[in-house]
């Protein structure tokens, strides 16, 4: 399994923002070897909030052919030269290969 995750903070506030682009339906939830996307809110800090996305994929390869896609291709060309909103103060993109998966009582039952 492979595992991206992409950290976006944003201003107080603005995280709404971040999970309705991210939560709308897409080319992405099409793609073979997607497992599942999580979109996920850290309102932790008094001075920001932090818009976390997981994204698991069966293996790199089927991550890997996402990134070459049409579909993918074609949605960053759609955001050249967009701005991007200051409300977004950073975004930080880590990837994965998952070693172990152990599950909890709730899969045994």
């Amino acid at each position: 399994m492979f595992i991206q995750t992409r950290s976006i903070v944003v201003e107080k506030g603005n995280s709404d923002k971040v999970i309705e682009k991210f939560s709308a339906p897409g080319a992405l939830e099409e793609m073979p070897g997607l497992i599942d996307i999580s979109v996920m809110l850290n309102e932790k800090s008094k001075d920001n909030e932090e818009v976390l996305l997981l994204n698991r994929w069966e293996s790199e390869d089927a991550w890997k052919n996402w990134e070459k896609s049409d579909a993918h291709i074609q949605g960053h060309r759609n955001s050249r030269g967009q701005e991007k909103p200051a409300f977004i103060l950073s975004t930080t993109v880590n990837m994965y290969e998952v070693q172990k998966v152990k599950e909890g009582k709730v899969f045994g039952t």
